[in-house]
């Protein structure tokens, strides 16, 4: 009999897993850089993946696919799904198209279905935030204090998964979101720790000596405060002076590095020129293994200033990578869902007056996408850094976004 308790009771019991969903995700998205902690993001994320089913199952939330990245989405997953029909290494493609498209475009919804207020989008960047500093504090302290090596040597490894190129993809948007709290914020202790957070990622993106993460925090440093010169200056000036005392400006000039990048995109080129349209498949490994593309042979097809470079194990760049694994149309495809994400971040900062999120999320998207146009892209930590941003860009979209952090 459901009397008027039970029902109590059983309201209760799907209010309690409504909550849980954004403290399960929010570990995610914590514990994304942080080594040994595969299984506890797998459980966070089935996990409300499961609770969502229920609650959909019974009717208790109102789980919406409105977006405007739905569209181009889809058609990329369409793509996609075409392509596995031809690919090179199905098993490997149909892997990878689950766990590295389907399960993020899950994750997508789930985010911007749970964190839909503003309350939530705060929390959210906080999360990030924490999660970059508190990462790139562990991974110094690691490398310069229990290993003992002299700060003038470039930080290689730590105790993180990610791998040294990757370290401005979790760093770069935790110190833009800081840096805006730190400036537009009212609170003071946020304010302080925000001040943490900044010191602790700067160093971290200096430390590495890596070209492209500097490139990345420079610009969205320009992105974030290019109606407030004064700030700008004194933040790029900031990152000058710690830059000059690290080795990093001499390996601005380091010829032997673009003569391998060039190396590897003459090589990718190639690999197009054959698969121009549907790409080899969406397989990552594929690319790799050896066992089905040759990548020697690809190598003596460029031309012979680049062949004496070695060969290396990915495309080392996100455009490159999508149009080897998806052709050409797949390429676009991306790119459309690029365009999109940045429209609806133009249209929160013109036409919604929203500077506050409009601008830190223009910042941190551009960092990423420029790291990744230069490194590897397209594993695990990077992927849950970019659809978490996309998930905020639609967030604040959807909610005509906030004054106040």
């Amino acid at each position: 009999m459901n009397t008027p308790n039970t029902q109590n009771r059983w309201n209760v019991f799907f209010q309690r897993l409504h909550l849980t969903i954004p403290v399960l995700m929010g570990i995610v998205i914590f514990l994304n850089p942080f080594p040994f902690s595969t299984a506890a993001k797998e459980i966070g994320f089935y996990g409300s993946l499961l609770i969502v089913l229920i609650l959909v199952g019974f009717r208790k939330v109102q789980f919406s696919f409105q977006s405007p990245l739905t569209i181009p989405l889809v058609l990329f997953v369409l793509w996609v799904s075409i392509g596995l029909f031809f690919a090179i290494d199905a098993e490997n493609s149909i892997h990878d198209y689950q766990t590295h498209l389907l399960k993020y475009i899950a994750f997508y919804y789930i985010v911007v279905n749970f964190f839909g207020s503003r309350k939530r989008l705060s929390a959210l960047s906080w999360v990030v935030i924490l999660s970059g500093a508190i990462f790139s504090v562990g991974d110094i302290v690691y490398f310069y204090g229990i290993r003992g090596n002299p700060l003038s040597e470039k930080l290689v490894t730590g105790i993180s998964e990610v791998a040294v190129n990757w370290v401005g993809i979790v760093a770069v948007p935790a110190a833009v979101f800081a840096l805006q709290y730190l400036i537009a914020g009212n609170d003071n202790r946020l304010k302080a720790l925000a001040f943490f957070c900044i010191i602790s990622t700067f160093t971290i993106c200096i430390l590495t000596q890596a070209r492209s993460t500097m490139l990345a925090l420079f610009l969205s440093i320009f992105i974030l405060f290019a109606r407030n010169k004064k700030i700008m200056i004194v933040c790029l000036g900031i990152v000058l002076m710690m830059t000059t005392m690290t080795p990093l400006m001499d390996r601005l000039s380091e010829k032997d590095t673009i003569l391998r990048r060039l190396s590897i995109h003459y090589l990718n080129c190639e690999i197009i020129k054959d698969y121009p349209v549907l790409g080899i498949g969406f397989g990552m490994e594929t690319y790799r293994s050896g066992k089905y593309i040759d990548l020697e042979a690809y190598r003596k097809r460029v031309p012979e200033k680049y062949q004496s470079l070695s060969v290396y194990s990915d495309p080392h760049s996100w455009p490159f990578s999508i149009a080897i694994r998806t052709g050409l149309v797949g390429l676009a495809l991306f790119l459309y869902i690029l365009f999109v994400s940045f429209r609806m971040v133009w249209i929160s900062i013109r036409q919604l007056g929203d500077d506050h999120w409009g601008r830190p999320l223009t910042a941190s998207f551009v960092a990423i996408l420029v790291i990744g146009f230069f490194e590897p892209f397209f594993s695990h930590v990077p992927e849950i850094v970019f659809y978490t941003l996309l998930s905020m860009m639609t967030i604040v979209w959807k909610i005509g976004t906030v004054k106040d952090p």
